[in-house]
Order: structure tokens, then sequence, then C-alpha cells
């Protein structure tokens, strides 16, 4: 048996645009089971995913949490990921963690975008310019050649460091008003309590939602959610589990209709928007089944 070990070079290989026709593709394929187990210590999280797809294969993933780490200058996420055949179960790959996550995290969001963005995206809002911000401004730069990007972060210092290293890229010191100028409005932080207020929306726009992964986090306030028409990437990963729609959900503040499509809901059309002027929220919540997905398709990439 031959493993494939699959490492940030890999990277070399790979294509924003490609990367979303594969997330597509894997939802014409029969629907993942999915397997999710969260353990929590204090503020740390132990998340372990596992998906199975039936002409795809398995993948198992386990990620650490750890915010803590970023005090000390250290990755927050780190994790392993494994690959395995659909046809008798052996191990096919295992593939670089951050590849995956930044790919997968990144991707998942951009290929929303693309639906429900308004037509003429001009601003982009990047909120939090950590990791995965930085990942962000690469897959929309990718998707939305020649918008202009602003970045907004609670430490300034980080947020200059991202607009440094990418053209056509400003800081952003007011939220609210870069909010206001934004066509997509990307949010990628660790906040537990919402950093994005619906009042500040203008119609049209569209909000990507990231940083949320626990029951007790979110980054759109209710506002914001009872204005937009409401989208995610899997009902199964997000409606129950995290606190971006957990929480107004058992509070009666949204009801389980108010989450209009999901992926899996791309052949129908439904996933989509309706008209320029309307809002669009999207959740990212990242389920095993789109590392499965990203994961083969760097796998097929690089062979």
């Amino acid at each position: 048996m031959t493993v494939r070990m699959i490492g940030p070079e890999a990277e070399a290989h790979l294509d924003w645009l490609a990367l979303c026709r594969a997330i597509e593709a894997g939802h014409a394929l029969p629907r993942a089971e999915i397997g999710d187990t969260f353990l929590y210590r204090g503020k740390d999280t132990l998340l372990s995913r596992a998906a199975w797809i039936d002409g795809l294969g398995q993948l198992v993933k386990t990620a650490t949490i750890f915010p803590g780490n970023a005090a000390r200058g250290e990755p927050v996420v780190n994790g392993s990921a494994a690959i395995y055949s659909d046809a008798d179960g052996t191990l096919s790959a295992l593939v670089d963690f951050h590849l995956l996550t930044k790919w997968k995290t990144a991707g998942d969001s951009l290929c929303a975008a693309l639906r429900l963005a308004p037509k003429g995206v001009r601003t982009i809002l990047i909120v939090g310019a950590g990791t995965v911000g930085r990942s962000l401004r690469e897959a929309y730069g990718a998707g939305f050649p020649g918008a202009r990007f602003l970045v907004w972060n609670r430490t300034r210092a980080f947020a200059e460091a991202l607009a440094e290293d990418w053209p056509d890229t400003e800081v952003a010191d007011d939220l609210e008003g870069a909010v206001g100028l934004a066509d997509i409005v990307t949010c990628a932080t660790m906040a537990t309590e919402p950093v994005l207020q619906g009042a500040w929306l203008r119609p049209g726009s569209h909000v990507d939602l990231i940083g949320a992964y626990r029951p007790d986090m979110r980054e759109a306030d209710d506002d914001a959610l009872t204005r937009a028409r409401v989208f995610v990437d899997s009902r199964s990963t997000t409606l129950g589990h995290i606190g971006e729609l957990k929480i107004p959900l058992e509070a009666g503040v949204i009801g389980p209709e108010h989450v209009l499509a999901d992926y899996y809901d791309l052949s129908s059309g439904a996933f989509a928007r309706g008209s320029e002027d309307e809002i669009t929220i999207f959740k990212n919540g990242g389920g095993a089944h789109l590392d499965l997905m990203v994961a083969r398709h760097i796998l097929d990439a690089v062979t």
C-alpha cells in the first residue's frame, strides 16, 4: 500500500476557481455522512470531524484550536487529516492540515460569494487580519479581480501587516463606515459576541461569516440575521452546533425556515441571490464533507 504525503508544495498546483467547481461537483454526489465530535477545556477545543461520500471516499480530520497560542506567536489551529479509499477503506493520503484548512475554509466562502454577491463587486471588507483573513484576501482576489480591499482588525498592526503584503488593500479604522462601503463583508474573527451590526449593512451587500465554530460564538447580531436572506454550507453542521445560528434559533429570533438553502440545494437553484437590493448572509461551517471534497481535489491536482 502506497500512502501519498501531500505537503504545502501542492499549493503550486491549485486554483481557487477550480476548487469551487470541485466543491460544486462534490455536492452532486450522494449526500455525505458526517460525524462531528467536540471536546472543550475552557477556551481550547478538540474537534474531530469525519465524512464519507459514496464515490469519493472517507476522511477524518482532527483540529486543535488553542486561542492562547496567538500570544506566543504560534498557530491557533493545528491538526491532521487522512483520506481513505472508497473502494477498500485503505489509507490513500495524509494531507497537510494547514494546506487543507486554508483551501477548504476560504474556498467554501468564495464558492458562496460567487453565487450570492451582488453584480459588479467593487469593494470587499475583510474583518479579522489573522491567518484566515490572509487566505480570504487571496481567494476573493481570484474570484473578484479588480475589486479593492479594506481590512479591519482590533489590533491595527495586524491589519497593516496584511495590507502591506497585498496590492489594492487599505486599512480601515472605522468598522461601521467600512461595512457601509462594502459590497462584500467577510468576517473571520474569534469573537464570542457580535462584532457586526445589522444596522450597518447597506442594501445589496453580501456577508460571509466564518469565525464562529462553537455554540457560544457569533459574529453578527440578531438584526443582521433578520434583515438578510440566510444561507449555509450545510444545515446539519451549522444550525444545531454553531452559536451564529443556534443562539438566535433557540431564542426564537429566527426559525429554521429562515435558512433558505445549503450547498445540496445548488442543483435546484435555491442557493442564489433573489434581487440586487437584498442583503445575503452566508454561514461558513466548514464540515468534514467539505474537507473530503477539497482533499480529493488536492490529491487529484498533484497526481
